[in-house]
């Protein structure tokens, strides 16, 4: 790999400016769908112009190097503009789901002391809440509606009132690689989200790494993305990485139901799908809609966030032989993708082998390195790791160990070097004094016709844990006693009797957070 990092490093410059220094101005960079249906296409000049204009009116409203930008938007170009724009200026990007409870954003506006903030139609009302208390805030920029008067030190402002008229010219700041660049949130499965604190170079090393030595976009791509672009997943794989490739980014409005997602491929041809399990699975059970949808022009889809069953991957490559799936894991610490299926090298059920550039270790409870077959927790190492997580000193403490990130994730490593995730720490199940993986039975009860998801805890019961599952039944599939009888015997089946579940309840949906995760808290709340 012959990239070597600057000293000197402005993300916009080596994401977005790149293609104008490499002729690519006129190719299509951005085709997006609003929230009414509207459909526009952008040039990388018209980005990078939109870009320009939005750092320039950050930096009127006051917005200085170093300091914060909370984004809650939807995908769209304002989004697209405000990333880029922000970190033009040498500004942090800081980015939340635009569909929260007002009290989040209250307390994202304390945490982060956000000099500027973009809302839209969805996250209007709670930021109007969340003013009067907002003391860091000087403008809240409102994006698809009208500016109304508000409480609060802060200033409301319409987007295209700010944005439409600034100049779209723009010189990048003179930023460092290892100034400070983005915080990407943590899940917040439990307790308040902490923000991760990322520098430049995490940003382009990942891209030079993963996206450019396994992904493997083209300039002719066309991506689309299922996670939306406030989640780190999204605006890597559905954002920056084509950008570097001078591919070309597809975003809808819309929530990506799987309906609405095949709709979509069908629509506008994206050839690389950025996608997690749970839609890949609905995507499959949509028939109807599949039988109208053409999907033909995937020639690959990415998976991460949670595991991939292998039944699940193996009824999609029946479905879609020509479109692999290739499955993944990163984390909010470590940016990206670290661990990863590659084209030509899929093994189903597993998480592929080690990215480029990056090692691990799979660590036991005595702090050695265990051997291959055996369980352990896993060590991450690479560039792309975060400084720390923002006003949390005992977490980072515990995280951060000099070149590796600590995480609390479980998994082996077999004979040929593929890695299997086996669950996170705190979720691993000692039954009969054995220490049992929940996806291990999850996958078994998947595998039967009547379950749509599924998730498996532990539940005490005269001093012992016992696996206890919550089940969703498939459309058309009835959740009583003789399916529950029918899913206990198909696990009793296929697994050692002890990993069994001894008690299966049926759910009109899991719970998960605002980014897809199962909440396995909220599952213990109710057993």
């Amino acid at each position: 790999m012959s990239f070597s990092m600057p000293e000197r490093l402005n993300m916009a410059t080596y994401f977005l400016d790149s293609n104008l220094e490499a002729g690519r101005g006129g190719r299509t960079a951005l085709v997006s769908k609003d929230r009414r249906g509207a459909v526009t296409e952008r040039t990388f000049d018209d980005v990078a112009a939109l870009a320009n204009r939005t750092g320039n009116a950050l930096a009127d409203l006051g917005v200085e190097i170093e300091q914060r930008i909370l984004l809650a938007v939807g995908d769209g170009p304002e989004f697209v503009g405000a990333w880029f724009g922000g970190l033009k200026i040498g500004a942090v990007l800081t980015a939340v789901n635009p569909l929260l409870p007002p009290a989040d954003y209250a307390y994202y506006l304390e945490y982060t002391r956000a000099r500027v903030a973009f809302c839209d139609e969805d996250s209007l009302p709670g930021f109007l809440a969340a003013l009067p208390d907002a003391r860091w805030l000087k403008a809240l920029v409102v994006v698809g509606a009208d500016a109304p008067d508000a409480d609060g030190p802060a200033k409301v402002v319409r987007y295209d009132d700010v944005i439409g008229g600034a100049d779209p010219r723009l010189d990048p700041a003179d930023t460092h690689k290892d100034d400070v660049a983005v915080w990407l949130f943590t899940s917040g499965t439990t307790g308040k989200p902490k923000g991760a604190v990322h520098f430049h170079q995490d940003f382009v090393f990942n891209c030079e790494h993963y996206a450019k030595h396994v992904l493997g976009y083209r300039e002719d791509d066309r991506v689309m993305g299922v996670p939306r672009l406030f989640f780190g997943y999204g605006t890597g794989s559905n954002l920056m990485f084509p950008y570097r490739a001078g591919a070309a980014c597809i975003t809808f409005h819309e929530h990506p139901k799987a309906e609405t997602v095949l709709e979509n491929v069908d629509r506008f041809r994206p050839t690389a799908l950025v996608n997690v399990p749970t839609t890949i699975k609905k995507m499959l059970l949509a028939d109807e809609v599949r039988a109208r949808c053409d999907l033909s022009s995937l020639r690959f889809m990415t998976s991460a966030g949670e595991a991939l069953p292998p039944e699940t991957y193996r009824a999609w490559k029946e479905a879609y032989p020509g479109c692999e799936i290739l499955d993944g894991i990163g984390s909010a610490e470590m940016f990206h993708v670290f661990l990863s299926n590659s084209p030509g090298d899929v093994r189903p059920g597993t998480l592929g082998k080690l990215v480029p550039g990056y090692e691990v270790r799979i660590v036991g409870p005595d702090g050695t390195d265990v051997p291959d077959g055996e369980v352990g927790t896993l060590w991450v190492g690479g560039r792309s790791a975060a400084l720390c997580y923002w006003h949390d000193r005992e977490k980072s403490r515990a995280t951060y160990h000099g070149d590796w990130v600590v995480t609390a994730d479980q998994f082996r490593r077999d004979a040929d070097g593929y890695f299997h995730y086996c669950g996170r720490a705190d979720d691993m199940l000692k039954v009969g004094g054995i220490w049992v993986s929940p996806l291990e039975i999850e996958e078994c009860l998947l595998g039967h016709d009547a379950v749509k998801e599924c998730a498996v805890i532990g539940c005490e019961e005269d001093g012992l844990v016992l696996p206890k599952a919550f089940v969703v039944a498939r459309d058309g599939a009835e959740a009583g006693d003789a399916l529950r009888d029918d899913l206990l015997r198909h696990a009793r089946e296929r697994l050692a009797r002890y990993k069994a579940p001894r008690e299966i309840r049926f759910l009109d949906a899991l719970p998960r957070n605002d980014r897809g995760k199962v909440k396995r808290n909220a599952l213990r709340e109710l057993a």
